[in-house]
């Protein structure tokens, strides 16, 4: 009769630890990841990060704590009142970094190959952009959170195509042979980066 007790007892207390795991868990997904934002100070966009822990933590004690723990204009403007946070908790998908990003994708074509940047596959093509001199590209991974917004303001969209052979090109000079490029009627001419890579 123990015997049984123990097991009921422990099979509840297992229950109970996936239940408020899972619930954490939910919680935690759901605020974290870099999110862009407009500042209500100076309406210029920012890259903030919840604290995803500690807003899960809370919300398993039945309260609502979701606060910043990081922010681009930071240190410079840490202590702020953090009223982005309202932009945040009305849409916490919509104003994520990957779902901002995709968005400023749409409707575009690299800037070297001039092929039209469809749907992003973040695992598999992840696409990257162009800086501004037209000879660096940068993939996003690279890219540090306080500078996304500048980023998206000042780059262009590179097609994953060209992200990989660029990055090839720019890491491994020795590995690629220069050629002409080769132009189909049509195509807008652009200036290559890599030296004609």
């Amino acid at each position: 009769m123990n015997t049984i007790l123990v097991v009921i007892a422990s099979a509840a207390a297992v229950a109970a630890v996936a239940f408020v795991g899972r619930a954490w868990l939910r919680n935690r997904l759901r605020w974290r990841g870099i999110r862009i934002v407009e500042c209500p100070e100076n309406h210029a966009p920012v890259a903030v990060r919840v604290d995803a822990a500690q807003a899960a933590a809370a919300a398993l004690r039945g309260e609502h704590n979701v606060r910043l723990n990081q922010c681009s204009r930071w240190p410079e403007k840490a202590g702020c009142g953090q009223e982005c946070l309202a932009a945040i908790e009305a849409a916490p998908e919509d104003c994520l970094a990957k779902t901002t990003i995709a968005r400023w994708y749409e409707g575009t074509e690299c800037a070297i190959c001039g092929k039209a940047i469809e749907s992003i596959d973040w695992q598999v093509h992840e696409p990257g952009v162009v800086h501004p001199d037209g000879r660096h590209l940068v993939r996003w991974k690279d890219v540090p959170m306080a500078d996304l917004p500048t980023v998206l303001a000042t780059h262009a969209p590179v097609c994953w195509d060209c992200v990989t052979v660029g990055w090839v090109a720019q890491q491994h000079p020795d590995w690629v042979t220069e050629r002409p490029l080769h132009r189909s009627p049509g195509i807008q001419e652009r200036v290559p980066p890599f030296g004609g890579v």
